[in-house]
């Protein structure tokens, strides 16, 4: 008798799955690298849309500028939808 096949690990999503992400930068324009709970919480959050990424940018830009990023920018995986875009009030 054999087991069912266990189901597969957790993994980040793949590109292709969810191609939609922000740099996020300082003032000079240099990526700014989150830790801890922060990089948990808001880098590398990658979604399925643009309408999806521009709606969690749209929440969660006054945190971000609290944490130092001054501006984004949205990509497309590695294409460059536009940017950077001030998060200044």
């Amino acid at each position: 008798m054999s087991l069912p096949e266990q189901p597969a690990p957790y993994r980040p999503s793949a590109p292709a799955e969810n191609p939609w992400h922000w740099r996020l930068e300082d003032a000079s324009g240099a990526e700014v690298r989150l830790s801890g709970a922060d990089a948990t919480e808001y880098a590398d959050v990658a979604f399925p849309n643009q309408g999806d990424a521009e709606s969690w940018i749209g929440e969660t830009w006054s945190a971000l500028a609290d944490l130092g990023v001054t501006h984004v920018t949205l990509f497309e995986v590695d294409r460059e939808v536009y940017g950077p875009m001030s998060l200044s009030a």
